[in-house]
C-alpha cells in the first residue's frame, strides 16, 4: 500500500475509532475478480486475532433472505455482529415463537428459524437510520424488499458505512445509477448479493467463453419455471396488519394502501409495485448471461406475455418471455413461467449456442460442452471436444480449489477482505449489479408499454418510446427521497 493510500485511508476515517483504524491498517489483500485455494483460504486463517480488528456489521432486514446472509457472516471469525434492524419485533428479537401464525401457516420455511447465540451484545433497531448513526458500525447489510434498497445504500454510504446490499439491486433503472453515483462519490466498498458472482467455475468461464471457448455465440437461452397454478398466492382482502408489524415503514416510499397477509413480508414477489419474478429470480440468471457473453447491456427489448391461466392476486404474469438484443448481435430470451413446470434444456439451466459447440450451465457451478454437428455444406468432423466440469467436494463446506460450495459465503468473504484492504472492485460491483438488475426492468417496461424498445445504455433512456422513460422511476411518498 503505498503513502498516499495510507493518507487517503487515515482522512477517511479520522472521525472513526481506533479499532477501525486497526483494520484499515492490517487488513490482508482482498480477493479480488479471481477466487482461488490461496486467496480464500489465506483469508479465512486472518480471523486468529483478537476482538479488536474485527469487523463490526449492522443488518437491515432480518427475514428469509437477511437471516441466511446473516448466518454466513457469523461464520467468518473475522465478523463481529453489531446491530439488527427489522420492522417486524419477532425477526429483531429473533424469537420464533412470538411470529404470527398466519406466517408459519402460509410461508412455511421462509420464516427464518432465528435462536442464534450471539458472543457479544448485538444493538437492535426498529429504524434502520438510527443504526447509521451508530460510529462504532463499520458495515451494513441490507436485505429489505427492493423498493428499499436505494435510500438505504445511499445514506449508508453518506454515514460512512461499507455496504453488502441483496439482488435485485434496485425497483428502478434510475434508483440504480443514483447508487452507483453516490457509491464514485465515497470511499466505500459495496458488493451486490449477486450469488453466482461466488462461483469460482463461473469466473474461470467469464474468462473463456468470451475468449473464444465454444466459438462465436449468437443465441443464448435460459428460463424460471415454477408451476403455481391454480391459486398462487392466493385472494385475501385488506386486514390490519400484526400489532408488532410496522407495516407504514415497510411500505416506505411507496404509495400507503391497507396490508394484506399475502403481500408482506415475503409474497410482495408477486406485486409488481414492490417486484416481480424476472428480477427475483431472473436477475441470477441475466447475471450469469451478460457475465459470460461479456456484453454491458442490451439495445432492442421486446417482451410478451400476462396473467393467463393463475388465479390470485398478483399484478405480474404468470407467464412471459423476453428477447434481447446486444449491440454485438447476440440474441438472448429469458422467459418466466409460473403455470408449468420442467426444464429447458437435457441439461442444466443456461444455453449458450456458439458456432463450435454449445454449453449448458446449471446452478452450482456445472457445466457440459457438446460438440456442435455440421450443417449444410459442411465437410468437417467436430470443431471442439466434449467437456464435462463438476465442482469436487473437499470437506467443512469447502470445494478442492478452496471456495465454500456456498457461493454466498464466498461474496461475504471477498466483502470483508475489501474492507480491509480498501478495495472498491468486489466480486460483484454496484455497477455488475446495477446492469444485470436493469435487464429485469427494462424486460418489464417492455410488456408493460407492449411495444419494442430501442435502448441507449450509455444515456440510459429508450430512444423510441416516451411512454416507456415513464416508467424509469416513480415519485416517493413524502417524506422518503432519493
Amino acid at each position: 500500500m503505498t503513502d498516499n493510500q495510507n493518507e487517503i485511508i487515515m482522512e477517511k476515517r479520522s472521525n472513526l475509532s481506533t479499532r477501525r483504524e486497526f483494520i484499515t491498517k492490517t487488513g490482508i489483500a482482498a480477493a479480488g475478480l479471481t477466487i482461488g485455494k490461496t486467496a480464500l483460504s489465506t483469508a479465512n486463517k486472518s480471523g486468529a486475532a483478537g476482538a479488536n480488528d474485527k469487523i463490526r456489521i449492522g443488518f437491515i432486514g432480518v427475514g428469509n433472505r437477511g437471516s441466511q446472509v446473516l448466518n454466513l457472516f457469523m461464520n467468518e471469525p473475522d465478523c463481529e455482529i453489531a446491530g439488527l434492524c427489522d420492522i417486524y419485533e419477532p425477526y429483531l428479537n429473533r424469537d420464533y415463537s412470538k411470529v404470527d401464525p398466519r406466517y408459519l401457516k402460509q410461508l412455511a420455511s421462509l420464516v427464518p428459524k432465528m435462536g442464534e447465540v450471539f458472543p457479544n451484545n448485538v444493538a437492535r433497531y426498529s429504524d434502520y437510520r438510527k443504526m447509521l448513526e451508530d460510529k462504532s458500525i463499520d458495515a451494513v447489510c441490507i436485505a429489505t424488499p427492493d423498493h428499499w434498497h436505494a435510500i438505504q445504500t445511499i445514506e449508508a454510504l453518506k454515514a460512512g458505512k461499507d455496504v453488502y446490499v441483496e439482488k435485485p439491486l434496485s425497483k428502478t433503472i434510475v434508483e440504480g445509477r443514483a447508487m452507483i453515483n453516490a457509491w464514485k462519490n465515497s470511499r466505500q466498498v459495496v458488493t451486490v448479493g449477486l450469488s453466482r458472482r461466488g462461483t469460482s467455475s463461473f469466473h474461470r468461464l467469464a474468462r473463456e467463453i468470451p475468449a473464444g471457448k465454444i466459438g462465436k455465440i449468437t443465441y443464448a437461452s435460459g428460463g424460471y419455471c415454477s408451476n403455481m397454478y391454480p391459486n398462487g398466492i392466493g385472494k385475501l382482502k385488506p386486514e390490519e396488519p400484526p400489532k408488532d408489524f410496522n407495516w407504514d415503514m415497510w411500505l416506505g416510499p411507496k404509495p400507503y394502501r391497507p396490508y394484506q397477509y399475502n403481500i408482506a413480508p415475503y409474497m410482495f414477489r408477486w406485486w409488481e409495485e414492490y417486484d416481480n419474478q424476472i428480477a427475483n429470480q431472473g436477475v441470477h440468471f441475466l447475471d450469469l448471461f451478460r457475465w459470460f457473453l461479456n456484453e454491458k447491456a442490451p439495445v432492442v427489448i421486446t417482451t410478451i406475455g400476462g396473467k393467463k391461466v393463475v388465479d390470485d392476486d398478483r399484478t405480474i404474469p404468470d407467464t412471459m418471455s423476453t428477447i434481447f438484443e446486444f449491440s454485438s448481435g447476440t440474441i438472448l430470451t429469458y422467459s418466466t413461467l409460473e403455470a408449468s413446470s420442467g426444464g429447458f434444456f437435457p441439461y442444466g439451466l443456461l444455453e449458450f449456442r456458439g458456432t463450435n459447440g454449445t454449453l449448458w450451465a446449471g446452478g452450482n457451478g456445472d457445466y457440459k460442452v457438446i460438440p456442435t454437428q455440421k450443417g449444410q455444406f459442411q465437410t468437417w468432423d467436430k470443431l471442439m471436444d466434449a467437456e464435462e466440469f463438476k465442482p469436487e467436494p473437499a470437506g467443512e463446506g469447502k470445494l478442492t480449489d478452496g471456495t465454500y460450495a456456498e457461493p454466498t459465503a464466498n461474496l461475504v468473504r471477498n466483502f470483508l477482505d475489501c474492507i480491509k484492504s480498501r478495495e472498491k472492485k468486489t466480486m460483484c460491483t454496484l455497477e455488475d449489479g446495477h446492469y444485470s438488475t436493469n435487464m429485469a426492468h427494462l424486460a418489464t417496461i417492455s410488456m408493460k408499454v407492449k411495444q419494442r424498445l430501442e435502448w441507449n445504455p450509455e444515456n440510459e433512456v429508450f430512444t423510441n418510446s416516451e411512454e416507456a422513460n415513464k416508467f424509469l422511476h416513480y415519485e416517493y411518498r413524502k417524506p422518503w427521497k432519493l
